[in-house]
């Protein structure tokens, strides 16, 4: 006797509100696979975790802004986004002719680079009395990367923590590149944000060795921490990214960043995200401003450079590291990326970690 499975119910997983069967999730694998502009699925998160560990940041400079009752505090319009972390007070944060941000302790507030900002607190006894503005961006600095801002006459009410940073993969793939809004979020005492904020402040004030990397590291956990806390957020502002935006080209991007020398293609990239090499490339142009195959050669370069820096690896293995076969091509590549060759950039890199000038 043959069982009838006609009424067994089947699998189905949930794609946003809606449950899906297998059958149909295949059919619209099929359908969208080869030319639809639309991502599929959210970005997975062991996708998201390699893009995380892998992305570089550098660190700009840092800021310590302070603005006392009746004060406005004029800052930014710097070449780079900037994270801005209120440790006290209330007052409020508005970028360039946007609607005011309401600032309280433990607001962090992300500016697009090149956007001016102001920071503002009203005179409780006059309300809608004139502020007296101030140009933070001309005074003086503290010491190598740290400025102080200060707009008062008497004991601050706000106090900000301001943070100017790069974070990329390679020379020219920036994470917050196509960040045209602020991004804004309420945190509280136990991230500790504030915590990791103030010892970038101390390790730069204090200028030991190595205090750009330890600046640069702290940096990266506030990213860390802002990244976590959007995909816990009701509104995923993590897909503004443009990178981010796009599950099957995040995929894609996340192989290669995680190993740049392994034998990648337009067609096992193409594969990895379940799209033709045509949907690929112009997809991938369109999201990160680049074709893969120029993005590749960039993150091999990167792993290159940081393999001469920090390793003991011969050129040759740094070459196969890499995925080239030829020592010649490499070295075409890197000089033109660095505007050395390899064994020159070693030398210049290890005067500089001695301090031998």
């Amino acid at each position: 006797m043959t069982s009838d499975t006609s009424s067994t119910p089947r699998p189905a997983y949930r794609f946003g509100r809606d449950m899906i069967t297998p059958r149909t999730l295949r059919t619209m694998m099929t359908s969208r696979l080869l030319d639809d502009s639309r991502p599929i699925a959210p970005l997975a998160a062991a996708d998201l975790d390699r893009l995380i560990d892998t992305l570089m940041v550098k660190f700009v400079w840092l800021a310590e802004c302070l603005v006392g009752e009746g004060y406005r505090l004029d800052m930014g319009d710097i070449d780079a986004p900037g994270i801005h972390y209120n440790l006290a007070g209330a007052g409020r944060l508005i970028v360039a002719d946007r609607e005011p941000i309401e600032l309280k302790p433990h607001t962090l507030v992300v500016v697009p680079a090149s956007s001016p900002f102001r920071i503002e607190v009203s005179s409780r006894q006059h309300q809608h009395g004139a502020l007296k503005s101030v140009d933070g961006r001309a005074q003086a600095s503290l010491a190598s990367g740290v400025h102080r801002a200060v707009a008062k006459d008497a004991d601050p009410v706000v106090i900000l923590i301001c943070g100017y940073f790069h974070a990329s993969y390679g020379s020219s793939t920036d994470l917050f590149s196509g960040l045209a809004a602020p991004i804004i979020e309420q945190f509280d005492e136990r991230d500790q944000i504030d915590e990791k904020l103030k010892m970038a402040l101390m390790e730069l004030v204090a200028q030991e060795i190595g205090f750009g990397a330890m600046s640069a590291a702290l940096l990266k956990q506030v990213i860390v921490a802002l990244l976590r806390r959007s995909l816990r957020s009701l509104d995923l502002w993590v897909e503004r990214f443009a990178i981010l935006g796009d599950p099957q080209i995040a995929r894609a991007f996340a192989d290669m960043v995680a190993n740049p020398g392994a034998q990648h293609s337009l067609q096992s990239l193409a594969r990895t995200a379940f799209l033709s090499r045509s949907a690929l490339m112009a997809r991938f142009t369109k999201v990160v401003g680049r074709s893969p195959m120029s993005v590749l050669r960039d993150l091999r370069m990167r792993q290159g450079a940081e393999q001469l820096r920090s390793s003991t690896l011969t050129v040759d293995e740094i070459v196969r590291h890499a995925g080239y076969a030829s020592r010649s091509s490499f070295v075409r590549a890197f000089r033109k990326a660095y505007g050395h060759d390899p064994s020159s950039y070693r030398r210049s890199a290890a005067r500089k970690a001695t301090g031998d000038q």
